[in-house]
């Protein structure tokens, strides 16, 4: 298996420190709102490679952290007229029932921020008596120039770093730094009603960077496998994570860096932010669109690449997955009938390749599109063999269980694609049983003004030996 790690900016080859077992820590919202569609990019990307190394049969430690204290918690918590703990868990809740909509596996921990004080504080002294950190005016900032690879992963020129950094840096905050591209790791409290702890260096609350370097480091060791998170968290966030805890550990961090693409909008594919008030989201989106829809949507493009959000794509992920669904159905229309029994030889052969093609594309750093591509090329023949008089029993069975466990990587439940029919699926049910009684009446008036009516409903009837089906184009 091969991922792309952002680190050296080619694919490598996977090797996990524990054979057999995969350490991965993946950044978290910060919880001040509901998350839009570009904060479940990630969400949904990381648990598609999560559930594609549980395929594989890797046993996968994964932490997903909540930051429930910084400026935009202090900020919102104010305009509501709330505390920062009651918004934190209003946001955390619904941050859960999004993503459980969207069939995301929880994640193994889910550590919180402000219940990891003493572990911040902890880990800010050990910098400070390293020398890689100092104290001003009760805040505490990192040396960015001396840990020596700072830049690395985001290939960023220190000079430029600075240049750019003193342009941004107020002035009060610029005179307490020994550099314009030094970084906080604690911020001393500013107003009496602002969410503080006690420290070393009065009342306080720790930096956002410092939180996930304590956070995973503490859950996962001083090195692990993958660290996770969208394009946009490569530099400062990340690049301030290596410095820092490699700096406290003397240690590598982390052996491969995996970052997923935007989200755009629009015919100009605009990145999608709230900084930009372009964003939707997935509380409000999911009043309206199935939730498998949505998921399969974001979950059928290689982690790394773009995803332009639109009704036509949307409407393509729900054809595809109708696709799946009637040829589920068909399978299971037939399994459950008496038919005589054959075999399948050139099915079984087929499933046997679509898993091996499955499993090429997918160990080539995720490659979802060639993934499903193997898998719908299967679907004509599955289609062929379940419209046959005698029924391949034993092919059509292994076809439905490898199904579940390809489309399982893409978080689609076999079951509940199937299930997820309209709840007009009686009244059709019975319609089609009245068509199918006018023909056997001759009395092809009736059996017409139901196919049409039926036809007007998005409903397709199929005549087949074994009786009427019908499927929703």
């Amino acid at each position: 298996m091969k991922v792309f790690n952002t680190l050296t900016r080619q694919k490598e080859e996977f090797k996990p420190l524990v054979p057999g077992e995969v350490s991965m820590y993946v950044c978290g919202p910060t919880v001040y709102n509901y998350i839009h569609i570009g904060n479940a990019r990630s969400v949904i990307a990381f648990d598609t490679i999560r559930r594609y190394f549980e395929y594989r049969g890797y046993k996968v430690k994964y932490v997903s952290n909540f930051t429930d204290v910084d400026d935009k918690m202090i900020n919102e918590a104010r305009n509501e007229g709330t505390s920062v703990p009651e918004l934190a868990d209003r946001y955390i809740k619904a941050f859960l029932a999004d993503t459980a909509a969207l069939n995301v596996e929880p994640a193994t921990l889910h550590p919180r921020a402000t219940q990891e004080i003493p572990a911040i504080i902890d880990f800010v002294q050990t910098l400070i008596a390293k020398g890689y950190a100092y104290e001003a005016d009760g805040d505490v900032y990192y040396r960015a120039k001396k840990f020596p690879d700072y830049g690395k992963l985001s290939d960023q020129n220190i000079a430029e770093l600075e240049e750019g950094a003193s342009e941004h840096v107020n002035d009060e905050e610029q005179a307490r730094k020994e550099d314009p591209i030094d970084f906080a790791l604690w911020k001393a409290q500013k107003t009496a009603d602002e969410i503080a702890w006690d420290s070393p260096w009065g009342k306080g609350r720790p930096g956002w960077h410092i939180e996930c370097s304590v956070m995973s480091t503490k859950y996962l060791g001083d090195t692990f496998d993958i660290h996770g998170g969208g394009q946009d968290l490569e530099f400062p966030h990340h690049e301030n994570e290596i410095a820092q805890s490699e700096a406290k550990t003397g240690k590598k961090f982390v052996n491969y860096w995996l970052h997923n693409g935007f989200v755009t909008v629009g015919k100009d594919e605009e990145k999608m932010s709230k900084s930009l008030h372009n964003f939707v989201t997935v509380h409000d989106i999911l009043q309206e669109i199935d939730p498998q829809i949505l998921r399969f949507f974001m979950a059928s493009v290689q982690y790394r690449r773009q995803i332009n959000y639109s009704e036509e794509n949307l409407d393509q992920a729900k054809t595809i997955l109708d696709r799946f669904k009637n040829t589920v159905e068909s399978v299971q229309y037939r399994l459950a009938g008496k038919a005589a029994e054959t075999t399948a030889p050139e099915l079984a052969k087929a499933i046997e390749k679509t898993e091996n093609a499955f499993v090429a594309a997918m160990d080539d750093d995720f490659n979802v599109q060639n993934a499903l591509t193997a898998i719908y090329d299967l679907l004509p023949l599955v289609n062929k063999q379940a419209s046959q008089e005698k029924v391949a029993k034993t092919e059509l069975t292994s076809f439905l269980q490898h199904l579940a466990g390809w489309l399982g990587v893409f978080g689609v439940d076999l079951d509940n694609l199937t299930s997820s029919a309209a709840a007009d699926d009686a009244e059709i049910d019975a319609l089609v049983k009245k068509r199918d009684q006018a023909r056997k009446e001759k009395n092809w008036a009736v059996s017409d003004q139901i196919r049409d009516e039926l036809a007007k409903r998005g409903i397709k009837l199929l005549d087949t030996p074994q009786g009427t089906r019908w499927t929703r184009e």
